[in-house]
């Protein structure tokens, strides 16, 4: 086919579309392109280097900032590309298509006995979305993130090639694309090493605690669990600030269950195949953010900070629920009204846990409307140039949009992460200046040099890539 002809097709099947992340920020108009299989991608690859105009691909959108979108330029959806490959069982080993979800990934794994070793928040992301933003879990401190689990990724760059990576074949290519925001190549498809699931549900231990030095005190401990998580309650005041419900689980063996918990309300939901069902209730379009402001959201977490018991142990809950909370309530972006928010996540490194409390202390000063706080302790650092978890500390809150004073608070945050040897998560991200990413992330100049050799041209070009820097032509 020649390039006119292409040109024309494809301007047949594309749609000018305006895109933004889960955050609903940021938004850009861009053209996008459903691809039907790989040729459609090469293709696509080949004719954005013409017109110049770049190209990123995007999955289901749920990644918070404007990692994929690309303002002015072509967007490929690779939302259409999700079949489930193949299963080797023995091997502990799954194969897809970039577009399938960590859901229909898990309902195919559970029928084996098997399931994904690291998931997300939300059980929407895609396994290409999964790649380029090197999602990490609840397990972070003992099993690391999604590149340690990856076995092989078939990637299509702009040179023209199709290539097959591996740890084994192009270490450096192959990390380089974990954690790189898309900015290598387009993922086709990967294959994953799978566990065992030895029954869809966990046994939670979990503990309240009244205040920041309190729950630092009991996170600090050696953790014996296979998932750990705090919820913080940064709108409390005084010395309240920081109080929070930790929870700590293990897989549950299917003998373990209990017939009390097998009878509750919420029992099915602990069944791997329910993920793919839509949630019972959708945020309406329209929402008044006026509904979700400080006041409320104190009030909110003040009774469920009573709710809680002061110390439990052993609790049974569902597969779903416990790893996917906010995936009950559709559209749940939603809450924060037409200006959207911002969740914001950084990380600081072991042995940094003054500057962790500087940071809590800059929020609370700032007097920040954190509607909600998230807590987890990361493992040993592992993985490619842009990879974000390194051992120690990461909080991510979520923010309205509007807040006033809010980018001024987060830049200052930005300064105080970068100086300690922290960073904050790409895949978050809308607002991050170039200035600190250099200390954030020390071993940029391996992804640069990874750019430079499949993308000499900066076709694959997305509106975080252009903020930061990240996607310009080789020199």
């Amino acid at each position: 086919m020649s390039a006119t002809e292409l040109i024309a097709r494809r301007s047949t099947t594309a749609a000018e579309r305006s895109l933004c992340g889960w955050g609903r920020t940021a938004s850009s108009r861009c053209r996008v392109f459903r691809p039907r299989g790989a040729q459609d991608v090469v293709e696509a690859l080949a004719s954005e280097a013409r017109t110049r105009n770049g190209v990123i691909a995007r999955g289901a959108g749920r990644s918070y900032g404007d990692a994929a979108q690309n303002g002015g330029g072509c967007v490929l959806d690779m939302t259409g590309l999700d079949r489930i490959v193949s299963i080797d069982p023995a091997r502990r080993l799954i194969t897809a298509q970039a577009g399938a979800t960590v859901a229909q990934l898990m309902a195919r794994l559970a029928a084996h006995g098997l399931t994904l070793p690291v998931v997300p928040g939300t059980r929407h992301v895609t396994l290409a979305g999964a790649i380029a933003s090197d999602i990490h879990g609840k397990n972070h401190h003992r099993d690391g993130g999604f590149a340690r689990h990856v076995a092989s990724i078939t990637l299509c760059t702009p040179t023209g090639e199709t290539l097959e990576l591996s740890p084994e074949t192009d270490a450096d290519l192959f990390y380089a694309t974990l954690g790189g925001m898309g900015l290598t190549g387009v993922v086709l498809e990967a294959t994953l090493h799978a566990c065992e699931l030895p029954s869809p549900w966990v046994a939670a231990d979990v503990d309240r605690t009244d205040g920041l030095a309190q729950t630092l005190e009991l996170m600090s401990g050696e953790e014996h669990h296979r998932y750990s998580v705090a919820w913080l309650d940064l709108l409390a005041e005084g010395s309240s600030m920081g109080r929070a419900i930790v929870s700590r689980a293990d897989p549950l063996a299917a003998d373990g269950v209990t017939p009390r918990a097998r009878g509750r309300r919420d029992a099915g939901s602990a069944y791997p195949g329910t993920l793919s069902r839509r949630p019972a209730f959708d945020v309406p379009r329209g929402f008044p953010a006026a509904l979700l402001r400080p006041a409320s959201v104190r009030a909110f977490n003040a009774l469920y900070w009573r709710l809680t018991p002061r110390r439990e142990r052993g609790r049974q809950l569902a597969l779903a629920p416990y790893f996917f909370p906010l995936d009950a309530l559709g559209e749940w972006n939603r809450l924060y009204g037409p200006a959207g928010l911002i969740q914001y996540q950084f990380v600081i490194p072991s042995g940094q846990e003054v500057t962790l409390e500087r940071c809590f202390e800059l929020i609370r000063v700032r007097r920040l409307p954190v509607y909600l706080a998230v807590f987890k302790r990361f493992g040993a650092a592992f993985g490619g140039p842009l990879s974000f978890p390194l051992e120690g500390w990461t909080l991510a809150v979520d923010l309205p949009a509007a807040a006033p004073g809010l980018h001024a608070a987060l830049d200052e945050l930005d300064e105080v992460v970068a100086g300690c040897g922290g960073r904050v998560y790409l895949s978050k991200d809308s607002r991050l200046r170039r200035e600190p990413l250099g200390a954030m992330y020390p071993q940029i100049d391996r992804f640069h040099a990874q750019r430079a050799r499949v993308d000499p041209q900066g076709v694959l070009r997305s509106d975080l890539g252009s903020r930061l820097g990240l996607c310009g032509a080789a020199a």
